[in-house]
């Protein structure tokens, strides 16, 4: 099934932010890929093609190298199953490796740092940062640390 754009972010602030992009699952064909929580379990039952990856953090960092591993192969299942032009995230290391996937195969990426990030770079935001498309922040102080960048303010 092919889809225009591909909504996907890390549960929490991130998915918070990246809801109020859902309006655009009305305008085109989307997907939204984020991590399979109790508090994410609702959104197949209001959105269409909604995929899960496995939930982890580097706090437990053995266990974290394994459901990395898992969520990059099933990025690159996603990123088949879906085929999009163009992937819109909020970060954070969810995100990544779809970005990269997307690049490998000539498709756009917009990166969307988080509203949390008035003075410093997160790290899925370095790590995106040269190969978007299209890198937004949403502080004007953040265009020192993200020179290309472009600032609308903030997604709230």
């Amino acid at each position: 099934m092919k889809v225009d754009v591909m909504l996907i972010s890390s549960v929490g602030g991130h998915l918070t932010q990246l809801t109020q992009l859902f309006p655009l699952t009305k305008e085109y064909k989307c997907a939204i890929v984020t991590e399979k929580l109790a508090a994410t379990a609702n959104l197949k039952k209001k959105y269409e093609n909604v995929e899960y990856l496995v939930y982890g953090t580097r706090e437990h960092l053995f266990s974290y190298l394994f459901k990395f591993s898992f969520n990059v192969l099933k990025s690159f299942y996603l990123f088949f199953k879906y085929r999009p032009e163009v992937i819109i995230t909020t970060g954070t290391h969810t995100a990544v490796p779809m970005c990269y996937i997307a690049k490998l195969f000539h498709k756009k990426v917009v990166f969307i740092e988080s509203f949390a990030k008035r003075f410093d770079a997160n790290m899925s935001g370095k790590m995106v940062y040269p190969i978007a498309d299209v890198f937004m922040v949403q502080w004007e102080s953040m265009l020192e640390v993200y020179p290309k960048a472009i600032c609308k303010g903030g997604l709230y």
